[in-house]
């Protein structure tokens, strides 16, 4: 049977609680091969405690977590990648110490599963840096690939992190607001380089700028209070009162 008989990814009834805290509410998500959906909500909406869930870095309670039609509850995260979900943070976790490209090379060399520090000068490694180069053409920084990360700008921290990301192969790909703490002068890079993701992959951003959720996302998921609100299309959410309140702070949900 075709991969595509089945969503890139599929989330049923996921649930997360601390004590008395709810976190994640019987969550229902899909993404079909090639989605492009915006997951937005308030602070402390449960947005990026969900892609915790569905990368393992937090163990949900109960519910499924399907990435092809194939069950990923149980793997770690590590294993998760492997299968082909691949995610951004909210804050980077680059090696500041090392090179751009090497920052690159190295998460191709651990997807290929090979001892990167012992193929430094091996052909093996040699191939993981060209298809580096490759990743940072990509994403418009070519120039700084033998810069330590420590001296990149912010903004081309982030836009590594997305190469890095690239590099894994994912068929499903997370971004958690990739331009958080990108000053504006910056951020329209980023931007530019979320239009020209590859059109196959399955990406569900988390984003506070409405600018840039409502010209990406071609499906929006409002989160509340560790539960989804609302799901639609960029102009129903838009328009919808209930969304309206809880941007403003008058809602009651």
């Amino acid at each position: 049977m075709s991969a595509f008989a089945h969503p890139a990814l599929s989330v049923r009834g996921l649930c997360k609680s601390f004590g008395a805290l709810r976190v994640a509410q019987s969550i229902d998500l899909e993404l079909a091969h090639g989605a492009r959906v915006g997951l937005i909500g308030p602070n402390g909406a449960g947005k990026t405690t969900l892609v915790n869930l569905l990368t393992g870095v937090l163990p949900a309670d109960a519910g499924t977590i399907s990435l092809e039609g194939e069950v990923i509850d149980k793997l770690k995260p590590e294993g998760r990648v492997r299968r082909g979900l691949a995610r951004t943070h909210q804050i980077n976790t680059l090696l500041v110490e090392e090179s751009v490209r090497d920052n690159v090379a190295i998460a191709i060399a651990e997807r290929e599963r090979v001892a990167w520090s012992m193929l430094r000068y091996a052909k093996a490694w040699r191939a993981c840096l060209e298809e580096a180069d490759e990743r940072l053409r990509e994403m418009g920084i070519m120039d700084v690939a033998d810069r330590r990360v420590s001296a990149l700008p912010y903004g081309q921290q982030r836009l590594l992190e997305i190469a890095i990301a690239l590099a894994l192969k994912p068929r499903v790909l997370l971004l958690d607001e990739p331009a958080a703490g990108v000053p504006a002068a910056e951020a329209h890079h980023i931007h530019e380089v979320l239009e020209r993701l590859p059109a196959e992959i399955a990406i569900l951003i988390i984003e506070h700028d409405m600018d840039v959720v409502f010209r990406f996302a071609r499906h929006i998921v409002v989160m509340v209070q560790g539960r989804v609100l609302k799901r639609g299309a960029p102009a129903e959410i838009a328009a919808d009162p209930q969304v309206r309140a809880v941007y403003l702070g008058r809602s009651t949900v």
